[in-house]
This record gives structure tokens, sequence and C-alpha cells, in this order.
């Protein structure tokens, strides 16, 4: 990894943090005129448009019409991306959108935003086993070699961050709060359960690409078009249940979509290219904080000490997690 990406790597996934912390809020004062996949449908539609634009006037995208041979290269690698972009587009967007926008209609912003504690440890879990069976797969007996074998660039995963992960749990649990433990619907916290479990696949998804050298502008924009295209017969189903939005809804929605969707998930996938799955996801667990906080300046929920004490602890796991690592 090199250490002049580092720091914009991190500046990317703490603004992502913000905009996503942010995010709960918007769905929330959404969800009573928009269905959940409906809200999901409309935000994205709205991103990928603006990404379809940034796209097409890339140069990625010009360089296609210079030759024909290099169209035809284009179009090979395309094919041989579509499964992974299929199926991180369905578990970053689709699935992930079904989970967490049913979840946060049951439940507080602040609560659904909790469960969202879950994903690093689920993710540097199932990374380490991915990590495991790539190396069985690629190993040095194995004379074959072409671009899909792994090139991790993540720092080593040591105690530190095992440790920063756990504390920045703990962290989390604070900033909930007791309405965790007794209050809220036990359908919701399912809900969020699976939001968390679609993202450690869309993260895990996601990384081969980088692998083969894709760019993130290619990788988000084909990732939200294919989420797209699943959420659109939800949303169908959902038409009964369409209601009049006001300008204020309107601008929660653009800011899902602009903001969130299309900016938000071209940091994130800025953040684990450079900095690898599995540290990223630690950083997820600043959005409880931040959407605790904006649950106070916005909804005028009350702030506690404890809540404080928590924040705290969570900045603390998620820095201990981002110190450099020895090999």
């Amino acid at each position: 990894m090199i250490k002049g990406r580092r720091k914009p790597a991190i500046f990317s996934i703490i603004a992502c943090v913000f905009l996503w912390g942010f995010s709960f809020i918007s769905i929330k004062e959404s969800l009573p005129v928009f269905p959940p996949m409906t809200l999901g449908a409309v935000r994205f539609a709205i991103a990928i448009a603006v990404l379809f634009l940034m796209y097409r006037f890339s140069s990625e995208w010009q360089s296609k019409g210079l030759q024909v041979e290099e169209k035809k290269n284009a179009n090979r690698r395309f094919k041989s991306d579509i499964p992974l972009l299929i199926g991180s587009g369905f578990s970053g967007v689709t699935f992930y959108f079904f989970f967490e926008n049913n979840g946060v209609a049951r439940v507080t912003a602040s609560e659904a935003s909790i469960i969202t504690a879950a994903i690093p440890v689920l993710t540097m879990i199932a990374d380490w086993l991915a990590a495991k069976l790539s190396s069985h797969e690629y190993a040095p007996h194995n004379n074959a070699s072409h671009e899909n074998a792994p090139h991790d660039n993540a720092p080593h995963l040591g105690w530190k961050s095992w440790l920063g992960a756990f504390i920045s749990i703990a962290g989390v649990a604070l900033v909930a709060g007791v309405s965790f433990l007794l209050s809220g619907s036990i359908s919701g916290y399912v809900y969020m359960g699976g939001a968390a479990l679609c993202w450690v696949a869309y993260s895990l998804l996601t990384r081969p690409l980088f692998d083969r050298k894709r760019s993130r502008l290619y990788i988000v924009f084909w990732q939200n078009f294919f989420g797209f295209l699943g959420l659109l017969p939800f949303a169908m189903l959902e038409y009964k249940s369409w209601g009049d939005p006001t300008l204020k809804v309107m601008l929660h929605v653009i800011f899902l979509a602009l903001g969130c969707s299309a900016l938000g998930y071209w940091l994130y996938a800025h953040a684990m290219e450079v900095l690898g799955v599995s540290t990223t996801s630690v950083f997820i667990n600043l959005i409880p904080v931040v959407t605790v906080i904006a649950g106070f300046i916005v909804l005028h929920e009350r702030l506690t000490l404890l809540q404080g004490a928590g924040a705290a602890l969570v900045l603390a796991g998620v820095y201990l997690t981002i110190l450099p690592q020895k090999r």
C-alpha cells in the first residue's frame, strides 16, 4: 500500500461515515411517503443517472472508442465482471436496502444504526476466511496465474485491529443506550441484522474487482445499476402505498441519492481499494455516533453522558484499528 494514498483514503471513509450517519435521519423522514423498496428505487434511479453522466464522459469510457481491439477487450472484461457486479449490486443495494429500510421503519434511527456495529467483526472474520481459501487456491505449487488472483494491499490485521473492532462495538452499545435492550421492535433488529450480513457480502464481492484493476467509477456505476434493477420489482409491488412527496421529503431523497448513494459508495470504494476490506469496515462503527448526534440536532433527541462515553470508545477503537500493524 502506497503511504501517500492512506490519508486521502481515511478522509474518504470518514466523509462517507458522516453521509451514511445522517442517512438514517433522511430515511426515517422519507418512509412515511415512500415505502421501503420504493425509497430505494427512487434514490438509486437518481444516483445512477448522475453516475452515468460521470462515467459517460470519463476518460475510461472515451478510450473504448479509440480502437476496435481495445473495445473488444473492454467488452470481454465487462462480461467476466458481470457475476461480481450483479452479486455485489444485489447484496449491497437491493437486499441491503430491503433489510435496512424495513428495519428503520420499525425502530428509531439510532437503534437501527446500532446493528451496523456487527459489520466490522463479521467482515474481518469473513475476510480472514476468504484470504485463507484464496491463498490455498493460488498456492505456489499452482503454476497457473491470471488476473483474478488476489492481491490484497490491506495492512496486516494484528491484535490491535481485532481489539479496536471489539472496543468500538462496546462503544456503539453505549451510544445506543438502554433503549437497545428495553425498547423497539424485535423484527426491526432482525431486519438490520440481515442488512449487516448483506454488507459483508457486498464488501467481499467488491474486492476481486479491485484485484482486476477496475476503476472505482466503473465499479460503483454498475453496482448501482444492477442493484437498482433488483429494486424495481419490489417497488412496483408497493405502488398502492405511494404517498405525495413534499419538498422536505424530496430534499431528503436527493441527499440520499447524491450524497449517500452516488458519492457515498464511491468514497467507500476508494477506502476499500487502499485500506482493504477489513480496516475500512471498522469505520462503520462511527455511523451510530453520527446518527445519534444527528438525531440530537435534527430530531431533538436526548444526548446523554453515557452516549458521549460510548462515542469516545468508538473513536478510540477505530483509531487503534488504523494504526500501522507489524507483519
